[in-house]
């Protein structure tokens, strides 16, 4: 056992903000820590790693446990450069090392079977199984393939302190990876990481031998690396087996197995109830009315279910229809500074599309987004009757001193004030947020402000940067649910895989100065790139020219008949396989989206026979996974 925990009570000025909090975390466990903005996960972090302390309850930690903690913008500053900060980590490696080299010169100076000898061949002996159990000697490969894998290869020469702060929280994460702690505690690492790095990470830790604790709301990152949810919520800690996915199937189940217990025990109490009024009155049946009175008293009572608060609503609406094609980008030259970001770049999209923008970091999507919006650029043409609404992801259109309610209602002076507290509400902001300066809120409640705002522009056009920012899971689900219904036009710029899954009909990707159109959803894309991958990985493999049946024959290499009719099969199985994991993957997001339709949660029948079945697509998406990678390889 790592960590425990044994009924922690835990709250600020008299507010109870975590109850009766009991849990064990063993040597590689993953764990993947979850609720609402607000739970207090990050709290219960700081329990653990005793920087606050519990008002009652205790906790155990393990004697000289390593625990490696990124905090949610856990950066640092330093003077060093990337790779000398890195390599500092390894500093008594390089001492072993050197250690090893003068002890050897001594002992090559020292007469063969002296006690000196003897003493310093134990020492080299001993000095050596050290290095080589910490498998010293390759310390500068493990730091390039950290700092690579994390998008800082051409950065090693770089002084920290120059970096931004999304850099330095990358950072940070490179040398707790290098420090393998026994325990490494993760609050939204996924934050500040583009696709590639995200997967390359995902990679990593899926391999790492320590525990991990992760807040993450990147639900294909929980269902990736965990195999345990820790869920706060209402202040209390409930624990489910399996990763993100399992967990919402296990929820709704508990959820409707609870309010079935409650709803029988309250209409057997009802009806002992009843049988008392009627009967204790009556000589003939006083005892009978008697003894159920007596086990109503002593009956102990199945506690309500209490309801997760209800998520933010959102509904993006429009009055006017535009023209067709809506936005047509043609030779786009766009920079930051003195660094070209794309060239010649050309599409365009046509009513009604949803098209996410991807790439790395630093590829100019939100520099492309801002451009969009600015529409000043003679290379780019909008439709006729466009009515653009755009989200910045800083929130930089919303005023930091303005109360919230004077946000809204500034923009929408006609609208009397019940209205606006109404739009406010449905998107998540208490009461007690109106009279606040939007400075005072947090990220996700900003978030929330701005898409209400958004929202109420009608758009027919939505030009999104990052709105899932901030935004707990509850929040990005309702948002998805709304973009769906959204029949207007959309492009978005996302590091949620979900979420673009979820949405996108068409992806656009800025890769090397370019800006390239698939005109598919993003497995296909995904797909699609595996396939550009592999293909290039056979040709850097063996290069070869496309020769012409004849010059086979004249080179002697042939392929016979049956090696060309498998190689056929083996094509159609890879699309068909394509084909049937496009059709799971869809059904199993219907699935998962109607776990969170009440009328669906209260049917325990359709609820059992739902989760059922969402196990047998992802039995079968695995196995179909592991064929595709066969079949590639």
């Amino acid at each position: 056992m790592l960590l425990s925990a044994d009924n922690i009570q835990f709250g600020f000025h008299g507010e109870i903000l975590l109850d009766q909090i009991t849990f064990s975390l063993n040597e590689g466990e993953r764990i993947g820590l979850i609720g609402g903005n607000g739970e207090g996960k990050t709290t219960l972090i700081r329990l653990l790693l005793e920087e606050l302390s519990p008002e009652s309850g205790s906790h155990f930690k393990k004697n000289g446990i390593r625990i490696g903690y990124l905090a949610q913008n856990g950066g640092y500053d330093s003077s060093n450069t990337v790779f000398e900060e890195m390599r500092e980590i390894f500093t008594p490696d390089i001492r072993a090392i050197e250690s090893l080299r003068e002890i050897g010169e001594k002992i090559s100076k020292t007469k063969e079977g002296s006690d000196e000898y003897r003493i310093l061949s134990s020492k080299y002996e001993s000095l050596n199984k050290q290095i080589a159990a910490r498998d010293s000697y390759n310390f500068e490969v493990r730091i390039r393939t950290v700092l690579n894998g994390m998008g800082f290869e051409n950065t090693y020469n770089q002084p920290i302190s120059t970096m931004s702060g999304g850099e330095k929280t990358r950072l940070k994460l490179c040398r707790l990876l290098l420090e393998d702690p026994e325990l490494l505690i993760l609050d939204e690492p996924t934050n500040h990481l583009d696709m590639k790095t995200l997967f390359w990470l995902e990679d990593y830790l899926s391999t790492f031998k320590g525990a991990i604790l992760t807040v993450s709301h990147d639900r294909y990152f929980l269902d990736k690396l965990v195999n345990i949810i820790y869920e706060l919520e209402n202040k209390k800690l409930s624990v489910f087996k399996g990763n993100y996915s399992k967990y919402k199937v296990l929820k709704a189940e508990k959820v409707a197995h609870l309010t079935k217990e409650y709803e029988k025990q309250q209409e057997e109490r009802a009806h002992m109830q009843e049988y008392v009024d009627r009967n204790l009155v009556r000589a003939s049946t006083t005892k009978m009315a008697q003894s159920r009175r007596l086990a109503l008293e002593k009956m102990e009572l199945i506690e309500k279910p209490t309801l997760p608060p209800p998520p933010p609503r959102f509904q993006f609406t429009y009055s006017e229809k535009p023209y067709e094609r809506v936005l047509e980008v043609a030779n786009l030259r766009l920079s930051a500074g003195e660094k070209l970001l794309l060239e010649n770049a050309n599409f365009s999209m046509l009513r009604g599309e949803k098209c996410a923008i991807v790439g790395d970091n630093g590829t100019g999507k939100s520099t492309l987004v801002k451009e969009l919006a600015r529409g000043k650029n003679p290379a780019i043409h909008w439709g006729r009757f466009v009515k653009l609404a755009y989200y910045d992801q800083e929130n930089v259109n919303l005023d930091p001193n303005a109360r919230v309610l004077d946000e809204l209602w500034g923009r929408h002076a006609t609208w009397d004030q019940t209205k606006i507290r109404s739009i406010l509400a449905q998107a998540g902001l208490v009461a007690e947020d109106m009279d606040k300066q939007v400075r005072m809120l947090s990220g996700g409640e900003k978030a929330k402000l701005a898409l209400a705002v958004l929202a109420c522009e009608n758009g027919n056009f939505l030009l999104l940067d990052e709105p899932t920012n901030h935004l707990d899971l509850a929040a990005r689900e309702s948002l998805e649910a709304a973009l769906k219904e959204f029949d207007g036009t959309l492009l978005f710029v996302s590091h949620d895989r979900y979420f673009i899954r979820a949405l996108a009909g068409k992806i656009l990707e800025l890769e090397d100065g370019k800006a390239t159109y698939f005109s598919g959803n993003y497995d296909e894309y995904t797909t699609q790139k595996q396939l550009s991958k592999s293909n290039e990985k056979i040709g850097n493999l063996n290069p070869a020219p496309l020769v012409s049946k004849k010059s086979e024959k004249a080179d002697g290499y042939y392929r016979s008949k049956e090696e060309r009719a498998a190689d056929a099969r083996r094509r159609t199985r890879i699309k068909k396989i394509e084909e049937e994991i496009s059709e799971l993957e869809a059904e199993d997001a219907q699935c998962n989206e109607a776990l969170s339709n009440p009328e669906v949660t209260s049917d325990f029948a359709q609820l059992t026979q739902i989760c059922n079945r969402i196990e047998e697509i992802k039995t079968t998406l695995d196995n179909l996974y592991t064929e595709y990678e066969t079949l590639l390889d």
